[in-house]
Formats: structure tokens, sequence, C-alpha cells
């Protein structure tokens, strides 16, 4: 069996979306994941290995069992106000992680990585859409750890040849309700499954924050579907494989939409009531993450294709399932 990719994380929201994509692209995905926060439903599209990147001898079994081309690597502990509570949870499980990761594809001459990286290594932008020229300055433990990540994997390019594309994700939302895919989190922290579940279960959603320098005081985001992350990951696989150098990107839709606008969409699109309340802001918050995606563009001839309302649509319907 060749075109095996390992997807450390596969059992997750976005590695199951990664998997699926990858098996209907025509290859051969192996998920490895220690079921901390994803679940067994969702690996169906090839082998699955129980392991913990913490143990090193897990993920370095795995890469020698299954001699990988390339890691997609979305194993990450990702809740910002946790990071913020628990920095040495954070640093341990997404750095030291990763460091074993690194280790065990340079035992096992594995040539490629694709990241998973985050819009949160911008913390509070100097300017939006935010490109990949603004400087970084991370506001949470949780954009540091995925910075000092993005610094590893340049090192190893440069040391031992392991190329990398860092893929700094705006807001991954949407879902594969016909895959049965879906966003599930326990506890689910994102904003549209919680707004959902308000508008088709009647508990109150809380909107963090009304004091915010935007149009009408709530966050501002940028919201991205899941499928055309998943179509960014094996773009930029093959660029990669093409010769193409170590590099940072942005994935994001270049649009920016508030909670509030969030909100009024959903109950527009479903004729649904969702009831809402303000609370404080969260800590670790910036007032606005929007992207541009023109490097992916440019260099992985990449072009998110689903807009705002397909992602509502499409999480609206895995909910109802």
């Amino acid at each position: 069996m060749d075109r095996i990719i390992l997807v450390t994380g596969g059992a997750g929201y976005i590695g199951s979306h990664v998997c699926c994509y990858l098996k209907q692209q025509g290859w051969n995905p192996v998920c490895f994941d220690n079921f901390s926060t994803g679940h067994e439903w969702a690996v169906k599209y090839g082998p699955l290995v129980k392991g913990d990147l913490l143990n090193p001898h897990d993920i370095y079994e795995a890469i020698q069992e299954h001699k990988p081309l390339a890691v997609m690597h979305l194993a990450s502990f990702i809740q910002v106000g946790e990071s913020v509570k628990d920095p040495l949870k954070y640093y341990q499980n997404n750095v030291t992680g990763m460091i074993n990761l690194l280790n065990a594809m340079r035992e096992g001459h594995v040539p490629y990585m694709i990241f998973s990286s985050s819009a949160a290594v911008y913390g509070n932008p100097e300017y939006t859409p935010i490109d990949e020229k603004n400087p970084c300055h991370p506001i949470n433990p949780y954009g540091h750890s995925k910075l000092m990540i993005e610094q590893i994997l340049k090192d190893c390019a440069q040391a031992y040849g392991i190329r990398s594309i860092s893929l700094r994700y705006f807001n991954a939302a949407g879902a594969a309700p016909e895959e049965g895919l879906g966003e599930a989190h326990e506890p689910e922290s994102h904003l549209i499954p919680l707004m959902i579940q308000a508008a088709q279960k009647g508990t109150f959603l809380k909107v963090f924050g009304n004091d915010y320098e935007t149009r009408d005081g709530t966050c501002l985001r940028d919201y991205i579907h899941i499928l055309d992350l998943a179509d960014a990951h094996l773009k930029a696989l093959e660029y990669l494989q093409k010769g193409g150098e170590t590099a940072s990107l942005n994935l994001g839709s270049g649009h920016g939409t508030t909670n509030l606008e969030m909100i009024q969409l959903l109950e527009k699109l479903f004729g649904a009531r969702v009831p809402f309340e303000y609370g404080n802001r969260r800590e670790g918050d910036p007032a606005e993450l929007v992207s541009s995606y023109d490097k992916a563009k440019e260099i992985l001839g990449w072009n998110p294709t689903r807009p705002i309302e397909q992602i509502l649509n499409d999480a609206w319907k895995w909910s109802e399932k």
C-alpha cells in the first residue's frame, strides 16, 4: 500500500475531515490519536493507531510500521482560555509532542510535514486583513506554542531536510454531513455549533464581549469551511513534493463576520431564534482576525470556494443528525 499519510489527531474535528478528503483523492490516511478529544466514530478512512505523542515509542512504532510519505500534524490542545490558566499543559502537549514526532520522522526518513498552525500566532494584529508579513506577537500560551513549533520546523528544514508547510488556520467551521462528520468538541467552545444548539434545543448562547472596536461591538472573525481547509492540506503536500520550500501560510476566507452578524444570519437562513446574552470578554481574544490568503493562492493555487451560508447549512444538517 503506498500513498500513505500519517494524520496525527485524525479522530478530531479537522483531522477526520482531512482523512476523509485524502481518501476521496486516492490517498491512504493512517489515523494516529490518543482520543483525549477525538472520537472513534470519526475514524473510518484507513487504519487507526492508538498512541500518544508524549510517548516517543508510540509514534516511532507507527512510522516504522506504516512508512508514510508525509505527516499531517493536527494533534494539539486548542483552548485559548485553558492555555492561559494551564500553560505548561499546552507547552508539554503541543511542543514536546512535536519534538517527539520530528525525531520519529528523522529516524523513519519521512521528508514532509503539513502542520496545523493558527492565526493565534499573530496576537493582536497590526493591520487587517492579516498577511504573513504581519508581525507575530501571540497573546496567549496556545499561540506561543504554535509559533515555537513553526520556528522548530524552520530549523529542522535547514538541519535535517524535513520540509514543511505551516497552515495558519483562521476559524475552521462547517461539516461534511453526508459523511457523518462534523464538530463535536467536549466541551464545545466554538460559536457556530453553540449557536446551532441554542437555535435547535433552546439552550442559551453566551457571546463574550460587546465592547470591542468593531462595527457592532462583538468579535470579528474569518470563517473557513473545513473541506476548503482539507483541500489546502493536500495542495501543500503536492507543493512540497514538487520541491517547494518550508513556509507558513494563512488559510481563511478573506471576509470577516461579527458574532452578532453570525447569529442574525443563522436566524435568517433557518427561521430559528438564537437565545443569547452578553458576557465578559474572554482573556486572550483579539477584536478582529481576518486573513489575507493571497500567499496560499499564489504558492499552492488554493482558493476557498464555500461561502459562509454553506458553512452554516452544513453545520446545521450535521447537528440535526
